[in-house]
Order: C-alpha cells, then structure tokens, then sequence
C-alpha cells in the first residue's frame, strides 16, 4: 500500500507564481493561532449530548485526521467519500483532506447502497468514511477498484455497529483509523502547499434530470463565496453562530455550516438528527443562533408547527435557498415570527448564493439582486441578452464557480460557458435590479400561446391550506400542446377535493393560467438530496392521465383524484 514517507514539498518560490493557500489552513488554523480559545462548534448529538469545540481543538482534531490520511496512504488529488451526518467528524474529515491536498467528496446521507456504489465507482474514491448509521451503505462498496479503506465513525450516542466485511477493502472504526495515524504527525505539521486554484472538493448534483454529475471545486472558492455573499449580504461576524437546516453535503449546508463562520472565526452548531420542528425549536431556544438557514419547505412547515411567536427572538436573519420562496408563505412567516427573511438562488456549480435579498430591501416574490462579485444576465435561447420584464434564461459568472464536471466533457461544455454558467433557472428582471423565478427553464410551459410559470401556479395552490406540496408540469394534450398539469399532496387529515382545487384555482389565476388537471399523490419523487424530481413527475402525471388527458379545446378545468382511469 503506499504512503507518504515524506513531508510535503516546500510552496512555490517561482517569482510571479500564485500565492500558497489552503483552505483548511485558511479557514481554522489562523483562528487557532489567533483566537485559540474561542468555540468553534456546538454538536447536538443523537442522544442530546452536547460536544463543542474551540479552534484550538478543532485545529488539532484535523491535524490528527490528516495524520490518519496520510498514514492510509492518500494522495494529494485522490478522493474521499464522506457519507456522514453533521458532526464535528464530518468536518475534521473534510478540512483533514483539505489539509493534506486531497479532495473530500460529502454525499448525501440518503443514498442507498446502489448509489453509494455508483459515487464511489464515478469518483474512483481512496477512502470512504461513513457513520454508524449509514454502515449499511458499505455493502454497495463491494469490488470498488480504487477503494482501499472505508472507516465507520460512531461516538458515545450511536448503538455499538458492527464493521462491516468487504473483501477487497480494510475496515476499521474511527477511532483506530485516528489512532494509527499517530506516527505520521510530524508528516502534515505543515499543509500541502496547494494554491487558490488547486483541486479542493467535489459536490455531486442532485441529479433531477439525470445521473449525478460530480461538480469541481478549488480552494479559493471557498474564500470566494465567504468574501461575497457572507461579506456583502450576511455581514458575518465572529459573534454570530450559525445553523443549518440544510445539511453539509448540499453546497448550501457546507457554506452556512462550514466556510461562513469559520471564515470569521464565529460558531457554528451542528444538529446530527433529522431536521423537526420540535428540534429546531431546541436549537433556537438552547444554543440561539443569530442566522438561520433552511429552505422553504422547511419555513413551511415551521409555519405550520404552531411554534411560540418568539422562536425566532435571537435570530438576526432567516436565510432560504434550494427552490423559490412563494410570496405567500414569505409574507406568513416573517409576520408570524418578525424576523427578516432573506431568499436566494445559487447552486452546486457556483457552491452558494449570487443572486439574494438584502436586509431591509427584501421583497415579496422575488429572489433579490445580484451578489456584490458576481455577475448575472437573462438572455434568449440563442444567448441574446433580453429587455428588463422579458422572461428567459438566467446565467450567472463568478469566481466560485466550479471548474466543471468530473469526467462528463459534453454536458460541462453545455452549462460553463466560457466565464458564465448556465443555471438552467428561467428568470426576469424587473427595471430596479430585481430578479425574479419563474421556474426551471425547462418546466416553462407555454400554454395557448402564452407563457405559464409553474412557480405562480403552485404558489397559488400551496396557499390552500390542505395542499401540502404541489408540482406543476406541462403534459401534451391530445394534439401534442403542452398544457399544466398540477400534481398535489394533501395534508394530514384534508378533506378538499380536487374540485374544491379548481375552484380555489379558478378564483385567483387567470383561465390560460390554470391547471387542467389536478392529479392527488401520496407522495412524489424526490431526490438523494430532497429535491422534486420534476421529470418524474412529469412522467407520473402522463402515466396517470394516459387517454384522460384533457382537450386542448376544453374550455373548463377538468379534476383527476387518484385511482383514475389511465
């Protein structure tokens, strides 16, 4: 097996060359030196136990991973699969790669074993750490070419796992991995001496309308998405403590729980369980963070929740991205809670937010303006820039955009644009700077002639107070013309019909705007990471009107419940 036997080589000393920088170096060991004693992490762990962490022991915790790497064997650029929940072995994990030159890959904690196989086979992965909880997902690492070790991390809270058994792999517990690594100290006393443009991490796509696509990311974007969007719209500070709904393995989770606060040496709180209500209520009222990150469904179901008005009593700014923010629900959850509510767009390509809300110039409905760093235009399908309060495709430049997709040449030549990205988002900007969604550029429907946004037409019916979630798609007629279809879920215990839709439908959109189906489903298909497939659903709702499909020529609203004819 090899291994490093050498400590890395000396940085650049080539006149004019790029600066050393590491982001693990950057983003805790400047803060151990400098503020060694200040808290660095708060853990809630599955049992209630509360760890936390100063930098000082945070810097020593990845100096002692990245020891355990090296001894293992990893190379700098080689990959190391983590699936893990949101505990500090997550992050000593993550930043211990960073340290060393090697490229940690975060996945979903949603997988299973198929597609743990499937990222692990795509990403050629070293290593794979995986918790206690998740062991079961080593099963799928079977025969995996490149693999050499997978370690299981459990603590004090987790029911004693049995290691599982791979025959071409070494499995061990976290705690002997660490152990083993002890020798190897004097090894990563220094970082690798990689640049701002260096191989750092990998974020796989959600993969709505595909196979996931492994995004590449270097370690100045790191520094990048902490210079801008924390910078110029969180104005992120070293007292703030921070907590994410939204888990570490999104690009949305690792900046809100990883690069924002420790970029200014603030706190984060880590919350291993699954996202509650009730749980979040604790985080607020125990550990009263100052921002707060989730997305919509998840404000929606705070909403819903019933919590005290004062929840949100510590919370300087509620920030929300993942999907657009409905007008309506915007407007409920900032007058329940009187907190500021702060919308945005980014996305695993650009690694966070670039277009947002500012405090005290949010509105209703809209997405915000563009990020202080960042660029973005609206323009044709042919790649014309188009007039303010004209729809079209939104594409956005920055330097924390990823440098492409690990081994998928065509699709990255379709969505890097020289220094644009394509977001895939059809967007409008209004005359004062304002951008707006109006949904995934591909689920645009035109209808009639006229275009239809699937976003208005949900968040009129996800205003009804029965209509758990709601997906509109466009669906071919008889005559091949697309026309909207909306796919709902009902809350617990709704008595609503879906004639009872229509009509909430018919009274506040306009006739070309409606849908003309309602279909009802248990539930609909969702993402590793939790997003709507909307493809999917676009497949079930044809699968499920089949010759029911309505008449392009109808002139009313026609209800589909479940158990339909196809």
């Amino acid at each position: 097996m090899a291994t490093l036997d050498t400590a890395p080589p000396p940085a650049p000393t080539v006149a004019g060359g790029p600066e050393p920088f590491n982001a693990a170096e950057w983003l805790v060991t400047r803060h151990a030196r400098a503020t060694p004693d200040r808290r660095a992490i708060t853990a809630l762990d599955l049992d209630g136990s509360v760890r936390t962490l100063t930098y000082a022991e945070l810097d020593d915790a990845v100096t002692r991973v990245a020891a355990a790497l090296v001894a293992s064997g990893v190379r700098p650029e080689e990959r190391l699969l983590l699936c893990m929940g949101d505990t500090p072995e997550l992050v000593t994990a993550f930043l211990a790669g960073l340290r060393i030159g090697a490229v940690p890959v975060p996945v979903s904690t949603m997988l299973k074993p198929k597609d743990i196989a499937l990222m692990a086979t795509d990403s050629r992965a070293r290593l794979v750490v995986l918790s206690a909880e998740f062991a079961g997902l080593a099963q799928g690492l079977s025969g995996q070419r490149e693999l050499a070790d997978v370690v299981v991390m459990s603590t004090a809270a987790d029911a004693p796992a049995d290691l599982p058994s791979l025959a071409d792999a070494r499995v061990r517990s976290w705690d002997d991995f660490v152990a083993a690594g002890a020798a190897s100290a004097e090894q990563v006393a220094q970082p690798y001496p990689t640049v701002a443009d260096s191989p750092a991490f990998w974020l796989y796509t959600s993969g709505t309308t595909g196979t996931p696509k492994g995004a590449m990311h270097r370690h100045g974007s790191l520094r990048d998405t902490a210079e801008t969007y924390a910078r110029d719209v969180l104005a992120i500070g070293p007292g703030d403590v921070t907590f994410s709904v939204a888990k570490f393995f999104f690009a949305y989770g690792l900046g809100n729980t990883l690069t924002f606060p420790f970029s200014v040496g603030a706190t984060t709180v880590l919350d291993r369980s699954r996202p509650s209500p009730a749980g979040t209520l604790r985080v607020l009222q125990e550990h009263r963070p100052t921002l707060f990150f989730a997305g919509p469904t998840f404000y929606a179901a705070l909403v819903n929740a019933g919590l005290p008005a004062d929840a949100f009593a510590g919370v300087r700014a509620c920030v929300s991205a993942g999907e657009a923010f409905p007008a309506p629900l915007f407007e409920r959850f900032t007058s329940t809670f009187s907190v500021e509510m702060l919308d945005g767009i980014g996305s695993t390509e650009m690694l966070h937010i670039f277009i947002s809300g500012r405090p005290g110039r949010t509105r209703a409905g809209a997405t915000g303006e563009v990020v202080a760093g960042y660029e973005a235009k609206i323009v044709d399908d042919d790649g014309n820039p188009v007039p303010d309060g004209t729809p079209g495709n939104l594409w956005v430049k920055g330097s924390s955009a990823a440098t492409g997709y690990w081994s998928r040449m065509d699709v990255t030549r379709r969505v890097f644009q020289g220094e644009w990205v394509r977001t895939g988002d059809t967007y409008v900007r209004s005359a004062d700077g304002y951008y707006s969604s109006l949904g995934r550029t591909d689920d645009i429907i035109k209808a009639g002639g006229i275009w239809v946004s699937p976003t208005e037409v949900e968040e009129r019916l996800r205003a009804h107070p029965e209509v758990s979630q709601v997906v509109v798609v466009s669906v071919p007629d008889e005559t091949g013309l697309d026309k909207p279809v909306a796919c709902v879920v009902l809350a617990d215990g709704a008595t609503v019909t879906t004639d009872g839709l229509v009509a909430f439908c018919r009274d506040g959109l306009a006739a070309f705007k409606r849908p003309r189906n309602i279909l009802v489903f248990d539930e609909l298909p969702q993402t590793a990471t939790g997003k709507l497939q909307r493809f999917r659903v676009r497949e079930l709702a044809i699968e499920r009107l089949g010759s029911a499909r309505p008449d392009s020529a109808q002139p009313e609203l026609t209800a589909t419940a479940p158990g339909s004819p196809a």
